[in-house]
């Protein structure tokens, strides 16, 4: 199979990429995200013809935000859309007449990063996207891990704290709400609440009150050395690291690959996590240690993993 084409759904825009067998993105094209499902899966068809209008396309690929199912056809339920039991294969492969696959984002980035990416040369690879939640992947043997029913590696909802923090699941305790961006902005808007003297890089980066604190601010701020936003990243840090040790125990991979918005602040975060892994690995000091990776392929990996995911059919 030749050229491909792979889909990314955004919350504000959906966008089309044509892919070589290299993993190299020739041709793009995006349109803004409708506010309806019906509309989501005509955008996708006019950013997949947009993209191919100058190639020969072979199949399509699409990674949707959610759970979806053994057959790689329907997304079984998304949070974002109102997509349930979503038949997203047939409905594409009727407006824009070519095979499509349907694999849920974050596999397909955790490919992209294994095929293209950092984690070429490692046949076990576990990779974790830390970004407004938590979303995982898992290849094994060379081989991308769905499970029984496709929905495997959703590792934002394993629960870490028992009768913890509510989750927009509707469990309490979940693992993306003490490792994820928006933790993070919660735990930045705590302690300078907290300690304001310590926060004031931080507050006068923003409106100057604890609520006015995003993400970016804490990004710049802990890079000028403000001690709330290191501490704030030190804290999701551990969080991160300790869910990586016990996957370690499920999987026992040989790279960890951590992705998302969070993981551009390179050693900024991944130090801490590195550390924090190795403190809670059990039998740390007697076994061999996964590396720690940081994704390399960025906002591509999705795109370009279901691109190739689709070319196998």
């Amino acid at each position: 199979m030749g050229l491909t084409i792979g889909v990314d759904i955004g919350g504000t825009k959906i966008a089309a990429g044509v892919v070589d067998e290299h993993g190299t993105i020739l041709e793009t094209s995006t349109v803004p995200t409708p506010p309806t499902a019906d509309g989501v899966i005509d955008a996708i068809a006019d950013a997949v013809r947009d993209a191919s209008a100058e190639h020969v396309v072979d199949a399509v690929g699409i990674g949707a935000p959610g759970y979806v199912d053994d057959k790689r056809a329907t997304v079984l339920f998304t949070p974002n859309l109102t997509w349930r039991h979503e038949a997203l294969k047939d409905k594409v492969e009727q407006r824009i007449d070519l095979p499509v696959v349907i694999e849920n984002d974050a596999n397909a980035a955790a490919w992209g990063e294994y095929k293209f990416g950092v984690g070429t040369g490692h046949e076990d690879v576990v990779c974790i996207t830390i970004g407004t939640g938590l979303g995982g992947g898992v290849i094994i043997g060379g081989r991308l891990h769905r499970g029984r029913f496709g929905v495997a590696a959703e590792f934002g909802h394993i629960r870490m704290v028992p009768d913890g923090l509510l989750c927009g699941c509707g469990n309490q305790g979940c693992w993306e709400q003490y490792a994820s961006g928006s933790a993070l902005v919660r735990y930045a808007q705590q302690r300078a609440t907290a300690t304001p003297e310590n926060a004031t890089i931080l507050l006068g980066l923003g409106d100057g009150t604890p609520e006015g604190v995003e993400g970016k601010h804490i990004s710049e701020a802990a890079r000028q050395g403000c001690p709330v936003a290191v501490d704030s990243f030190r804290e999701l840090a551990r969080w991160a690291g300790a869910g990586l040790a016990d996957l370690a125990s499920l999987f026992d991979p040989g790279a960890f690959i951590v992705g998302g918005g969070v993981s551009d602040e390179g050693d900024l975060v991944l130090d801490p996590i590195r550390k924090s892994y190795r403190r809670w690995l059990v039998g740390s000091r007697w076994r061999p240690h996964a590396e720690v990776l940081a994704a390399q392929l960025g906002g591509q990996a999705g795109m370009v993993g279901v691109a190739d995911l689709a070319r196998q059919g």
